[in-house]
């Protein structure tokens, strides 16, 4: 038994941190497990992995660094990144602005890899993937314990970096241990009859959060560049680049150093598209973003009146003009002094450059804006449900049903609305 001798020496030789030690260190430090799934396109098995203590104090850098020492490597001029169970990730400022500006996915925040604590960013229980060598992808799965732990009882020491306590596969291992539960008896587990998700690059999962599209429209009206950035980043934003491109040089005003990934990413995803209007929309954000005069100017325009003369009966409209000051929009009718009388009738001859000419483009084919929508769906079953619906007669009623039982209405509605923003023409300079 410890006599207060005994203790005193104890606390002595080891300074605070004995004090903390057996009767009384709360357990603070997370346990986290590391498997090394694959890398340069083979998959291991069994996977090799190592058991990490990692303190309040560790920061993902710290983590990553431990990692690579934990598994013997030796050329680190690769980079490394983390991938969080929501899509976010974790890497340094650099490659955190190009994965901002790709053209998949949802718009995330990149996390820095230098300065986020581990202990702050992730909970027990969580699941999250490390990536070494984004060439090569050295592939990690990587799950918090659900105990948290004591340093000193699983190391004997406090480290100043994460450290591994318990591992195995090979190296090699130096206990020879093979998988995590060996008893160097026992055969080895039976190899899965799939690769890992991670190994797939499908996971995490991919789900299709809906933009708030009225949350957008407020943002951009307000103009709070702030609240735009915010509804902006997360959701699936592929169905309204339209939309989200009006409030994109706003935001650079305002905010440029947030906007800017932002703005990046929307024109990437525009050029990728390549639907009606996106290249023009494209030159113009990129125009803002490089702090160049646009090669258009904006005008109000009556886009219900737009709309009619551009797709409406041609019966009724053969096409039209607009004004490029006002932005008034009169069918060809309104030229002709016999119906709507001499001094109602506009001269386009007389201003030639006020007056941009429309030529009707004839009404939008919905089969086309719902085969569009049907093919963009990443759930294999009801995109194959979406296509065979759109066939033969009563379309469209099969189509609004799934979408409805489906939960898709707002999906479909920022599509579609994108579809016809697209089209309408940019006013010159």
């Amino acid at each position: 038994m410890w006599d207060a001798g005994a203790r005193a020496l104890q606390s002595r030789d080891y300074g605070t941190a004995a004090a903390c030690h057996p009767w009384g260190m709360a357990r603070t430090w997370l346990s986290l497990t590391v498997e090394l799934l694959g890398g340069r396109g083979e998959e291991l098995w069994p996977w090799p992995g190592r058991m990490f203590a990692v303190g309040p104090s560790h920061t993902f850098m710290d983590l990553a660094n431990a990692i690579n020492d934990a598994f013997a490597r030796w050329d680190r001029s690769h980079l490394s990144m983390f991938t969080l169970a929501d899509g976010r990730m974790i890497t340094d400022e650099e490659t955190g602005t190009e994965i901002a500006g790709s053209i998949h996915g949802p718009i995330m925040a990149p996390i820095d890899i230098a300065t986020a604590k581990v202990t702050r960013t992730l909970e027990p229980g969580a699941e999250f993937q490390f990536t070494y060598d984004l060439g090569d992808a050295w592939t990690h799965r990587c799950v918090v314990g659900e105990v948290k732990v004591d340093p000193l009882e699983v190391l004997g020491i406090r480290p100043d970096a994460p450290l591994p306590y318990w591992g195995w596969g090979s190296i090699p291992d130096q206990y020879g241990r093979r998988w995590a539960a060996d008893d160097g008896e026992s055969p080895a587990p039976g190899k899965p009859s799939r690769p890992h998700p991670m190994l797939l690059h499908a996971w995490p999962a991919q789900v299709q959060m809906p933009l708030d599209l009225s949350e957008l429209r407020e943002a951009i009206a307000a103009p709070d560049a702030a609240r735009f950035l915010a509804a902006v980043t997360g959701p699936d934003i592929d169905d309204a680049l339209q939309q989200v491109g009006a409030g994109i040089s706003m935001a650079l005003e305002q905010r440029r150093q947030e906007a800017e990934p932002v703005a990046l990413s929307v024109i990437n995803r525009l050029t990728w598209r390549d639907g009606a209007g996106d290249r023009i929309l494209a030159e113009d954000l990129l125009a803002a973003l490089r702090r160049e005069p646009l090669t258009g100017k904006v005008v109000p325009v009556d886009l219900d009146m737009l709309s009619t003369v551009l797709e409406g009966d041609p019966e009724l409209s053969t096409g039209g003009y607009l004004d490029l000051h006002t932005g008034q929009v009169y069918d060809d009718g309104a030229t002709d002094p016999m119906i709507v009388g001499e001094d109602a009738a506009i001269d386009v001859e007389e201003e030639p450059e006020r007056w941009l000419r429309l030529h009707r483009t004839g009404p939008r084919n919905g089969g086309r804006d719902m085969a569009a929508f049907a093919e963009r769906q990443h759930n294999d079953a009801l995109r194959e449900r979406l296509e065979r619906a759109i066939e033969g007669k009563g379309a469209f009623f099969r189509f609004r049903d799934i979408v409805h039982g489906e939960n898709l209405s707002e999906q479909w509605y920022a599509f579609s609305t994108d579809r016809q923003m697209g089209p309408f023409p940019r006013v010159p300079r």
